[in-house]
Order: structure tokens, then C-alpha cells, then sequence
């Protein structure tokens, strides 16, 4: 039964954002620009950043494209940019005073340069002092996995990613009428040690158009909140934790009362901003760097996918309950400086010698990791929202669990040595 005191008992909070939070809606303007560049240019060099503010959207930053294409592509990026925003769901209907933000209307800027030819000579082989693609920046970058849930993630970040997920599967079907698309939500879990024992608290705002909203309570109107109880909440713990459902289980939808004015109309919105929302949920370490934008040369986003498979494909190898892998880079130089691991007192081998065996399986130099996670392909829209961790689908292939055999192997000859 979990405790009803937020100091009581051994608690660990993650949350997450929906797809039309204002942050969210500009990692997916950024990473729509990216995949239509990549579509045509798979070498492409970008770091495109958004501002989304009322009804103003900008993107600006640093591409360099190779072919005619993507060269027209660029040329397109207002259409990009406008076409992600009606996606996402912001289209004003003009009489909804909450909007303030509308993919036909928003004045849009474009602020779009070529990399710097110093980055270039580092990150392209044979451009500058050494054979191989080196690094495009410096930096440390975290993967994490561990045995709470079936995708391998801590279930405090699965569970928040689900409930958003809920939330746009309803709006976007039309199921219930009155959502609108900017949301959060929280979850608290309840641990015996490291295992989850119960849910604690779940937090759920969400958007709505006013005529949901009392007046005379100045709060959502019961049957709404009820709504999203029995339509969004239950069912997702019933999923994906059917054991630690409880009608005890502490709810807070829309404390504040009153959430009409949202989006980039309620809030200013940046690309890179919830870093902690698309990796664990502040479970394990975060090396600084985000993920939108940015082509897979960057291993801000390349090295910290292949740290997450390298992570899971321990875990699920049962070499550990939980692994974290830090990976380290200098810029234009294709090796890591470090590999290093850490398994929480979980793993009966070393992490030095887990380091070791993960050299031995896993490539780990730049372009060996983009060639060996497929990321030259216009996959990244979809990681832009719900998580870039413990998703299924095509685009997602540091999820895949297809070395644990070879780990498990080189852990035994590891133990015959």
C-alpha cells in the first residue's frame, strides 16, 4: 500500500511532456527539418534549434547539404516548419482564445547557416588530420537500462511516457473532444530496495478548451477529471503495471484548476530542453548534451543511443539488474577516451571487466556507430516525443536486444580465463 507521506518511504518521481508541450513542439519542429534533409542527403551536417513563442516560430542554427535535393529541402523549411506545428495539433479553430498559436498563421523566421568548415575537417574522413570520421564535438554522453519493466526502463519515466501517450491517442482520435495539445505527467513510485512496490502519486495536466472549466469551483468539472481518471490513467497502470494499481494511489488532474492557455502561448518553447524527459527521468547520470536537430555525427545523440544498447543489451543478457555506460569523445578524433560502466552492485562481474567486454561486441567509434544503428535515415521525428528510450518501431534500433548471446558468451569465456 503506498505511503501517503512524500518524506514516509523510499520514492523516485519522473515526469514527461506531451507532443504540443511548447519545449516538445520544438525538438519535433527541429527533427522534422532534419529528416527532411536526410531523406535526400544522408551525410547532411545539421544543428537546427526552434523558439516557439505566441505565434511566432523560428529556426535557426547550422546546415551543410551535399546534394540538389536537400538543397531544395532547406529552401522548404517554412513548409516543414508548418506542417509539424499542424501535426502536433495547433490549428485555431478562431474561437478559441486559448490557442494563440496556429500553423497557418504564426509568423515564421529562419535563421539557417552552414557548419563551420573548422567542425568539418574533424568530423569528415580524410578532411583534416586523420583517415577516419572523428567526433563532431567533444562530450559524455549516458546510457542506462534496468529490469523494471519490459522495455528495460525505470518505470517511474515508462509510466509518465504511457499516460502522455494515452493523451494524444485520445486527441488526435477525436475520443475526447475537449483536449487540447499541451499536457504533463508526473509519477511517483514507491520502492522496496530497488524494486517497485507501489505507485505513490501520478500528476496529470492537461489542456482543455473552457467549456469543461467551473466557473463557480474554478476548477475542471468533476466528470472531466473523471474522464481522464477512467479513460487515461487506469487503463495505463492496468497495462503496464496491472499488480501496483490502487484506488489509494494519490491523484492530482489540473491542481492548478484552470489550463486553457497553453502551448507556445502559455509558455516560450526551445529545442533541447527536456533532456531529462527524453532520457530516464533522472534516473542514472545525464552528460549535458540534447538529441533534436542534430544529425547522427553529433554523438551527442548517436553515442548516447548506442550507450542505451550497449546498457540494455546487458541487462537483458542477465548480466545486471542495472547498467549505466558513460561513453567520452574528443572532438575529430574517431576513439573514445573512456569507456565506463557501472552496474549498482548488481552484476557478479566487475565493471571493469564488463568495460572490456563491451569494446570487444560494440563498435564505438563514430561512423562505425552510425553505420551499425542505421541512423542515416529520416527516423527522427518519431523520437522527438514519448521518449527516445523503451519505444518500439523501426526507427528505433538501439532497442534491439540482438547481441546478448555474444555478451553472454564473452562473460564466459571471461569466467574460464
Amino acid at each position: 500500500m503506498p505511503l501517503k507521506h512524500p518524506w514516509a518511504a523510499n520514492l523516485f518521481t519522473s515526469e514527461s511532456v506531451s507532443m504540443g508541450h511548447p519545449d516538445k513542439l520544438a525538438d519535433q519542429i527541429s527533427d522534422a527539418v532534419l529528416d527532411s534533409l536526410i531523406a535526400h542527403d544522408p551525410d547532411v551536417r545539421a544543428a537546427v534549434e526552434t523558439l516557439v513563442t505566441t505565434n511566432f516560430a523560428m529556426v535557426a542554427g547550422e546546415v551543410t547539404v551535399h546534394t540538389d535535393a536537400a538543397r531544395k529541402a532547406l529552401e522548404q523549411v517554412e513548409q516543414t516548419v508548418r506542417e509539424t506545428i499542424r501535426k502536433v495539433g495547433y490549428i485555431d479553430p478562431g474561437d478559441d482564445p486559448g490557442i494563440g498559436f496556429d500553423y497557418r498563421s504564426c509568423e515564421f523566421v529562419s535563421r539557417i547557416h552552414p557548419q563551420s568548415s573548422d567542425i568539418d575537417i574533424g568530423v569528415t574522413a580524410g578532411a583534416g588530420l586523420y583517415d577516419e570520421q572523428g567526433a563532431g564535438d567533444q562530450g559524455l554522453m549516458f546510457g542506462f537500462a534496468c529490469d523494471e519493466t519490459k522495455a528495460f526502463m525505470p518505470l517511474p519515466i515508462h509510466l509518465a511516457h504511457r499516460l502522455v501517450e494515452r493523451l494524444a491517442e485520445l486527441r488526435q482520435a477525436g475520443a475526447i473532444g475537449w483536449l487540447k495539445p499541451d499536457a504533463k505527467t508526473q509519477v511517483t513510485v514507491e520502492y522496496d530496495g530497488d524494486t517497485p512496490a507501489g505507485l505513490h502519486t501520478i500528476v496529470l495536466s492537461t489542456q482543455h478548451t473552457d467549456s469543461v472549466f467551473d466557473p463557480k469551483r474554478r476548477q475542471m468539472r468533476l466528470e472531466a477529471r473523471q474522464q481522464l481518471r477512467d479513460e487515461v490513467i487506469r487503463p495505463v497502470i492496468q497495462r503496464e503495471c496491472p499488480k501496483l494499481w490502487s484506488d489509494d494511489i494519490i491523484l492530482h488532474i489540473n491542481p492548478t484548476g484552470r489550463f486553457v492557455i497553453g502551448g507556445p502561448n502559455g509558455d516560450c518553447g526551445l529545442t533541447g530542453r527536456k533532456v531529462i524527459v527524453d532520457t530516464y527521468g533522472g534516473r542514472g547520470r545525464h552528460g549535458g548534451g540534447a538529441f533534436s536537430g542534430k544529425d547522427p555525427s553529433k554523438v551527442d545523440r548517436s553515442a548516447t543511443y548506442m550507450a542505451r544498447h550497449i546498457a540494455k543489451n546487458v541487462v537483458a543478457a542477465g548480466l545486471a539488474r542495472q547498467c549505466e555506460v558513460q561513453l567520452a569523445y574528443a572532438i575529430g578524433l574517431a576513439e573514445p577516451v573512456s569507456v565506463a560502466l557501472d552496474t549498482f552492485g548488481t552484476s557478479e562481474l566487475a565493471a571493469g571487466s564488463l568495460a572490456r567486454i563491451i569494446g570487444e561486441v560494440f563498435p564505438l567509434k563514430p561512423a562505425a556507430i552510425i553505420e551499425y544503428l542505421d541512423l542515416r535515415r529520416p527516423i527522427y521525428f518519431e523520437t522527438a516525443r514519448h521518449g527516445h528510450f523503451g519505444r518500439r518501431g523501426d526507427a528505433f534500433t538501439w532497442e534491439k536486444t540482438d547481441r546478448v548471446e555474444d555478451l553472454r558468451k564473452a562473460a564466459r569465456l571471461l569466467e574460464v580465463a
